[in-house]
């Protein structure tokens, strides 16, 4: 592996370089005053990283294995899958976490409770949500007039997306369209059970699993494409986002080198993710994110990628302008700063 081989080499060059410390020599002549000291390598840290159990941990898989396998021996990183936001927030602001995979809106909500104690370093989802239905009666968000959808997720990314859409497609909720509120996925699924004519709107995995138990649900409308569609040509253009990656203002200050470490490791396991979905498929399943059956069919339609830098912040900043629009406490009450978006200058 790539990554490997680049290891191996260092560490040859480094074994070479203190064989020659070693050999007797003349001493030195003193350095002029103005000459700049040698740099000097990072020493390794402890990197206590954290994802939510979904798409954002699936792209962390191959780095996960490997800092397990110990392969990775430039810092200490260890990892943990947690079932929701609330478990990672709160450890996130006592120090105890360092980098997280969170949710987008949280990370802004975050900065805002934190007095800009998280910044951003990179979008790792893209919008992973989907309407579903059963009779195919839905091809164009025209087609959900006057119908019911049922959906989970009030209050958060999946009411603001499918009012976004609706909206900018002319329809107002509420009144052309009922969406019917309910406390988890597994509800709009059992909805569907009960009525062959019943849409409803999942993400992924959940869709994908879905299937698996009724084959008649059918992912009709990806709301990623459907946002991208009213865009238009605008400069100001947003994109749909579910995830991304934060880490503590303290520990991005203190430690930069094991944070732009941490992400090189990061772009590499998305990229392998995507490469190679049986294997990253198997991984997914190792870790207990969802069985592998359902992973090697998710996969695709999860949108994992890796963006940061000024890219990073004009995806997201013109997204978190979206939902502040929508409703300021959907971003922590007012939009990040400058400061919140890491290395997008």
């Amino acid at each position: 592996m790539k990554k490997r081989f680049i290891a191996l080499t260092l560490a040859a060059l480094c074994a070479v370089a203190a064989l020659a410390g070693c050999a007797s020599a003349p001493a030195p002549e003193a350095e002029p005053a103005d000459q700049a000291p040698a740099a000097q390598t990072a020493e390794p840290v402890d990197v206590r990283a954290a994802a939510l159990k979904g798409p954002t941990a699936m792209g962390l898989v191959e780095f996960m294995s490997e800092a397990d396998s110990g392969a990775l021996t430039d810092n200490a990183y260890s990892f943990e899958i947690a079932a929701s936001p609330d478990e990672l927030t709160p450890r996130l602001a006592k120090g105890e976490i360092d980098i997280a995979a969170v949710p987008a809106n949280l990370a802004s909500v975050l900065y805002n409770n934190t007095d800009g104690g998280v910044q951003v370093l990179a979008v790792n989802t893209l919008g992973v949500l989907y309407i579903c239905d059963q009779d195919g009666s839905v091809n164009s968000v025209a087609d959900l007039k006057g119908k019911t959808v049922y959906a989970s997720g009030k209050g958060s990314t999946p009411e603001y997306a499918l009012t976004y859409i609706l909206e900018k497609n002319g329809l107002t909720p509420g009144e052309d369209v009922t969406i019917e509120w309910k406390s988890e996925h597994a509800e709009c699924v059992a909805a569907m059970a009960q009525d062959p004519h019943a849409i409803a709107l999942l993400p992924q995995p959940f869709v994908t699993t879905a299937q698996a138990k009724n084959d008649a649900i059918r992912a009709a409308l990806d709301l990623t494409a459907e946002w991208d569609a009213v865009q238009g040509d605008s400069a100001e253009a947003s994109t749909l986002i579910t995830g991304v990656v934060v880490a503590r203002t303290a520990f991005v200050q203190e430690h930069p080198e094991a944070v732009d470490a941490f992400l090189q490791h990061y772009a590499d396991s998305v990229e392998f993710v995507n490469d190679d979905v049986d294997a990253a498929a198997e991984l997914v399943g190792s870790y207990d994110i969802v069985p592998a059956a359902v992973a090697a069919k998710a996969l695709p339609a999860c949108n994992i990628v890796y963006i940061d830098g000024a890219d990073m912040k004009a995806k997201l900043s013109g997204y978190l302008d979206v939902l502040f629009q929508q409703n300021p406490k959907a971003v922590g009450g007012a939009l990040p700063g400058d400061d919140f978006y890491y290395n997008a200058a």
